[in-house]
């Protein structure tokens, strides 16, 4: 697939730097590797330990600041991409079901609101359409650690035990207005981190017709925080950060703001602020503790208002603070929480932020409108010091979790809660999804699919057997349950039913 050009000659402004007094500009005593910038320049010379590989382009690509680059030297030798993508586009989909709605008398509603939601439904059950279990069987316990559709929704990123992350495209038949038999899902790209895997996320603009902004960020123990190319699955870039003795310290969380153009980073009683478009070790510091006053612990999780200037910081110290985006001022810190706060995410609206810890019963949604208020609270099953994501279709209307039983539960938030003295949201609808942990899931943006990833670590039962095996041949704390460790795609539709594919065995 080839990108579109954007036209020529416009710039974009350079990045603002951030005050001389939050630079880390020390430079590495020795060379570091070569890296590429995201915007296709390379660093100057005159900071040491910062050079840049010669990117290999395919005629005139675009960048990510709209310019574009010479073509490279004549008879270079540039293997064709390894492209991740499949025809036709997902707007194809979404004009199908866009065509569905105007033929059920839904056409003026459409031109009135431009903005498409999927049409979910969990009156009943979904139906599972396909997954992947398969991949995650060739080692021991390599159980998932969450999922994560794309912003455009052409394709999912997975996490798992094995330190490696994996890129799916959206099944090909789903494109089609009558769907046959749909195969087990195989992943299109690799990408292989060195350690235990801390965070990972899409970039917000990422737009399969421009190649340059399909990139995902990630951070593991003991490396810097990688960029790696959705395309070809290379590594792009690399942002580092130093604490005051001069040793890389790896990220505990990740997250760009909204518009891309720079990367909050979450590190114990600190976030850095990296800008997007200049990858290395210069970076702001904004100190969330200090004179034993604020937020303390590792910050675990970032989430920006996608109304307003402010991002949250979850802690493992079972605290939310809230933060101004422009200088980091602290403007709340929220309690409440019983165990250290592993995800936070604000609603499309802005006033509501929902946030939820390990080894902790409850997702409470805050009102942000009066910080320190909680609206109401969800029960859930969190048994494990495991990060269990949650997420919320983009109407915002739907909040929808796993637990470590395998249940997967649904609330509809515009219901209003009961009159407890502690207001508690009662879920519209739970069902048993696995025998297993269900940590990841992922609501697609505009397509009514469910994604879900499950596994956890397993140790085995005491038991007074000595070498013999349970009846059958299976250990006592082995699964029982098919497809552990394993990523699920649902359908979450009341035209789920009769004629509906089968996932092929």
């Amino acid at each position: 697939m080839e990108a579109e050009l954007p036209p020529e000659n416009q710039d974009a402004p350079e990045p603002d730097q951030p005050p001389d007094s939050n630079l880390e500009t020390n430079e590495d005593s020795e060379p570091a590797a070569k890296v590429l910038r995201l915007n296709g320049d390379q660093e100057g010379q005159g900071e040491a330990g910062e050079s840049v590989a010669e990117p290999k382009f395919i005629g005139e690509e675009p960048r990510l600041n709209g310019d574009q680059e010479d073509q490279g030297e004549a008879g270079e030798n540039i293997s064709e991409p390894k492209l991740i993508r499949e025809e036709p586009g997902p707007e194809d989909a979404s004009s199908r079901l866009e065509e569905e709605a105007r033929d059920e008398g839904g056409e003026a509603a459409l031109e009135e609101d431009k903005s498409y939601f999927p049409t979910y439904d969990f009156s009943e059950p979904p139906q599972l359409l396909t997954g992947s279990w398969a991949e995650y069987s060739h080692l021991p316990e390599n159980f998932l650690k969450g999922c994560k559709w794309a912003p455009d929704g052409t394709c999912l990123l997975t996490n798992s035990a094995d330190n490696c992350l994996r890129i799916y495209n959206l099944p090909a038949e789903l494109y089609a207005k009558e769907w046959g038999m749909i195969a087990e899902m195989s992943p299109v790209l690799h990408m292989a981190e060195g350690d235990t895997i801390y965070d990972y996320c899409w970039f917000p603009l990422m737009n399969s017709a421009d190649p340059q902004t399909c990139f995902i960020a990630s951070s593991s123990r003991d490396n810097p925080i990688h960029i790696w190319d959705a395309f070809y699955g290379d590594l792009r870039a690399t942002f580092r950060s130093y604490n005051h003795l001069d040793e890389l310290t790896p990220a505990h969380a990740l997250s760009f703001t909204p518009d891309g153009s720079q990367l909050f980073c979450g590190f114990n009683k600190t976030v850095r602020v990296f800008e997007t478009s200049r990858p290395g070790r210069v970076c702001e510091t904004r100190p969330t503790f200090a004179k034993k006053q604020g937020q303390s612990g590792i910050i675990s999780c970032i989430a920006f208002s996608p109304t307003q200037p402010v991002y949250a910081c979850a802690s493992y110290s079972k605290t939310v603070g809230l933060y101004s985006r422009a200088e980091g001022d602290p403007l709340a810190l929220l309690h409440g929480h019983r165990g250290g706060v592993t995800h936070a995410l604000f609603s499309p609206e802005g006033f509501c932020l929902y946030t939820g810890g390990r080894k902790d019963s409850e997702i409470l949604c805050w009102d942000l409108r009066q910080p320190g208020d909680i609206l109401f609270s969800m029960s859930r099953t969190v048994a494990t010091n495991q990060r269990l994501y949650f997420d919320l279709d983009p109407s915002g209307r739907y909040l929808l979790s796993g637990d470590t039983e395998g249940l997967i539960t649904v609330w509809d938030t515009s219901r209003p809660p009961s009159s407890d003295p502690r207001p508690a949201l009662q879920p519209a609808l739970q069902f048993q999804a696995l025998w297993d942990c269900v940590n990841g899931i992922s609501l697609h943006p505009s397509l009514p699919l469910l994604a879900t990833a499950s596994g956890q670590r397993k140790f085995p039962d005491l038991w007074d057997s000595g070498d013999e095996e349970e009846e059958g041949g299976r250990l006592p704390g082995t699964p029982k349950a098919p497809m552990s460790n394993s990523l699920l795609l649902w359908l979450c539709t009341s035209a789920a039913g009769a004629g509906l594919p089968q996932t092929a065995e």
